[in-house]
């Protein structure tokens, strides 16, 4: 038996860990074996690679070694931890994956995309979520969420003009791929939840 992959992306604020934190309980509450995880980090390796990568005092990262560390940090993760989950049957909620590659390095840094989906696929060896669910929120409100934080990590610290790239590029990866859901990120948590378990059980 094969499990089923769903995966959240969205610009940072979005509220990707509320929702996913809720399926995670809606599902357990129904009887499903869950497995809550996220990128770049899910495992030892992969967390000590997304410390290199979100560390504030890393200014100087350049953007193809950044695309490179998040395949690293990728790789490692399928193997060590979806590939197993998925294979004994569980439900395996991740919190990013693949697209925030395109969004972030492709479409927010400039970088070439049929690069950045070559190496996708070597990190990934093929493997695509079931399911997607795009958070989709305005730029001004994100920001006005991340200002609200303790703290924010390098990549928080980026500008208006580079997350309304990114979030041009999410909204355009979702029209080009099917089981893709855009829901809007304004909404009441509670409600939008409902709305992306309605979605999973009508796909389970």
């Amino acid at each position: 038996m094969s499990g089923l992959f769903i995966v959240f992306e969205g610009i940072d604020g979005s509220g990707k860990t509320t929702q996913i934190n809720l399926l995670k309980d809606n599902l357990f509450n129904l009887g499903y074996q869950v497995v809550l995880t996220r990128e770049p980090g899910g495992t030892r390796i992969s967390e000590l690679i997304r410390d290199v990568l979100l560390n504030p005092d890393n200014k100087d990262l350049y953007a193809g070694a950044e695309a490179l560390l998040y395949a690293a940090a990728r790789s490692q993760h399928i193997e060590e931890k979806i590939k197993p989950a998925l294979s004994m049957g569980k439900i395996v909620l991740c919190d990013r994956f693949t697209d925030s590659t395109l969004a972030y390095q492709g479409y927010g840094r400039g970088q070439d995309l049929n690069y950045l989906q070559k190496l996708n696929h070597l990190a990934t060896g093929g493997l695509q979520p079931d399911l997607t669910f795009l958070l989709d929120l305005p730029v001004q409100e994100s920001l006005e969420r991340l200002n609200r934080r303790i703290s924010i990590d390098r990549l928080e610290q980026e500008n208006m003009v580079f997350y309304e790239r990114v979030r041009s590029g999410y909204l355009k990866i979702s029209c080009q791929n099917q089981n893709y859901y855009v829901m809007d990120a304004r909404l009441e948590p509670r409600q939008l939840s409902r709305e992306v378990l309605g979605i999973v059980e009508e796909y389970l």
